[in-house]
């Protein structure tokens, strides 16, 4: 255990894209075995079309794969770490990254159709939601943070590097298809949706921050349209959708701009790692 311990304490950028990468072939996994299980408990439709659809077809091997990344995380005796205060300050700009993803999950929910979508399924896909922002924000802001910042990378490393991989990891829902478009405008989308998490962890102080508010946007889309990378509505067309229909552009600009002036390092010295520059810097 000490040896296994070592190895992931030291940190490092590629051991962050192998735990991406192990993340991804583990939910597939996890999502093969409990629909070969469980799969008979779904209706006829689509994922949105009733609660259990919602709950057999995304939330249980979300719910599970992150309740084992959570299990990795006590193994790895970094529970404290990931669920603590921030070892950096965020700074009062970094708010925006809050306010534009909130305003734009509370457009989106206005716009909903309610009556169309069901009581159930809005509840499911709000429990759906819950169990993506904890799992994906757990691996994301949670994991690669920690080995990026073990590795001695500075914050706008971090946050860059942990964004391109958290956008790399939805580009796997592309995998037998050859448009290419929509992969593309996905995960720059959800790049700079990471940068934004990345930023309300910081100023936040907490990896619940970004839990929460990832958790929040999700239903939203879900809701709307179906799909992350979709434009429209199920069910009738609302007078707020056009301004809902902007998140995507105003996510990517936005989350650009903002990292750009992201600045500090935690420095290894901070885990009791060698390290030359051994001060914590805030931005």
């Amino acid at each position: 255990m000490a040896g296994y311990r070592r190895f992931w304490n030291q940190g490092g950028a590629w051991k962050a894209l192998l735990l991406v990468v192990c993340y991804w072939l583990l939910y597939q996994g996890v999502a093969w075995v409990l629909h070969q299980f469980f799969g008979g408990f779904r209706t006829d439709g689509g994922t949105f079309s009733s609660p259990e659809n919602v709950f057999f077809g995304q939330a249980f091997s979300i719910l599970t794969t992150g309740l084992l990344m959570l299990l990795l995380a006590w193994s790895f005796g970094w529970l404290t770490e990931l669920f603590g205060p921030q070892p950096i300050r965020g700074s009062w700009w970094m708010w925006t990254a809050v306010v534009v993803v909130l305003g734009f999950n509370l457009v989106r929910y206005a716009a909903v159709d309610y009556q169309a979508v069901g009581l159930g399924v809005t509840v499911m896909t709000l429990f759906l939601g819950l169990c993506i922002g904890f799992t994906e924000e757990l691996v994301c802001r949670g994991f690669t943070v920690q080995l990026l910042r073990r590795g001695g990378y500075g914050e706008w490393a971090v946050a860059a590097l942990s964004s391109l991989l958290f956008g790399a990891l939805h580009a796997g829902n592309f995998i037998g298809t050859t448009d290419l478009l929509p992969m593309i405008v996905l995960v720059a989308y959800t790049s700079m949706f990471g940068v934004l998490m990345y930023l309300s962890m910081r100023v936040g102080g907490s990896l619940i921050w970004p839990i929460l508010l990832h958790a929040s946007t999700d239903p939203s889309q879900f809701l709307l349209t179906g799909a992350i990378d979709e434009q429209g509505q199920l069910g009738e067309a609302g007078a707020l959708l056009p301004i809902a229909n902007l998140a995507n552009p105003v996510v990517i600009v936005v989350g650009f701009m903002l990292l750009l002036f992201i600045r500090g390092r935690v420095g290894r010295a901070y885990y009791g790692l060698p390290d030359p520059k051994a001060a914590v810097t805030d931005p």
